[in-house]
This record gives C-alpha cells, structure tokens and sequence, in this order.
C-alpha cells in the first residue's frame, strides 16, 4: 500500500503498549472476529478482502502482539474516507480510538489530504464525542444507511478540513 510502512511501529506520545501495523490478509479471521465483537452488523472478510486488495489504507492495532483494534481509509484525489475504526470492546475508553484517529490524521496530512470524511451511526454518542473533540464536524445525514436490528439507522456525516 502506497505511503504505509510494513513494520511495526508505536503511537509516539500515545498509549506506549499500542503498536499500529500494516493489515495483512493474515490478519482477517481476528479483524472479524473484534468486528463481530465490536458491531450489532460488522464487515464481512469480503470487505476487508476487497479493501486490501483495493490497496485501502488497512491497519490493525496491537498491544503485546494481540490484535485489539483495526482500521480502514480510502485516500484520493486529496480526500481521506475513514471507513471502518473499531477497538474491541474491552478496550475501549482508554484512548486507544483517539491514538489510531490521530495517527490516521496524522497519515492523511502526509499524503496531502485536504479533507476527511466518515459516516458514523446517529446513535453511537461515543464516537461522535471522539470526533467533535478531534475536530470533525457534521456536514449531512445520510437517510437509512446502516443496517439495524429493526430496519435501518441515520449516519451523521462529518468532515474535517487538514
């Protein structure tokens, strides 16, 4: 994948135990499964399969050569497309979504990003809080976009200018 680095490396000022690396398809049996772990309606392997084969920006996050976080950016045309950002669930509120956000941002600015965008469920609080805090604001909604238990769900649509 264009502008990655294929070793392993730790978020500098971040939590010192989380290692982001490069998503192998190796790695797809434990992304769905804290995909699974972590969403009422998760990715499918086909996804991911096709998100590494579409040369996507694929990570997975490690700490002590566990993998308990992944995520996915498509990069083009001086735009950034957070598509998937997932922290299993017993790792969640320590910082570890913020750290792998930042580092995504951090990646997007490299490659001369102007903009980022990502859809996040209307009804998932915690991560909008993240967001907001980071600086993305709501742009649109996007009507009936995620699957849901009875029908479909909102997605807020946010942007933030680099």
């Amino acid at each position: 994948m264009k502008g990655l680095h294929r070793a392993a490396s730790p978020l500098v000022g971040q939590d010192p135990g989380l290692v982001l690396r490069v998503m192998e398809a190796s790695d797809l049996d434990v992304v769905c499964a804290l995909d699974r772990a972590a969403y009422a309606h998760p990715w499918s392997a086909a996804i991911f399969r096709d998100c590494l084969r579409f040369g996507y920006d694929c990570w997975v996050g490690e700490i002590e050569r566990g993998v308990v976080a992944h995520a996915v950016t498509a990069i083009a045309a001086g735009e950034c497309h957070l598509l998937n950002l997932c922290v299993h669930p017993s790792w969640q509120g320590r910082g570890l979504g913020r750290a792998i956000l930042r580092h995504l941002l951090d990646t997007a600015r490299a490659r001369e990003v102007d903009t980022v965008f990502l859809e996040v469920r209307a009804s998932n609080t915690r991560a909008r809080a993240l967001y907001h805090s980071e600086g993305f604001g709501e742009i649109g909604i996007r009507r009936g976009y995620y699957p849901a238990d009875q029908g479909r769900e909102d997605a807020v649509t946010l942007a933030r200018v680099l």
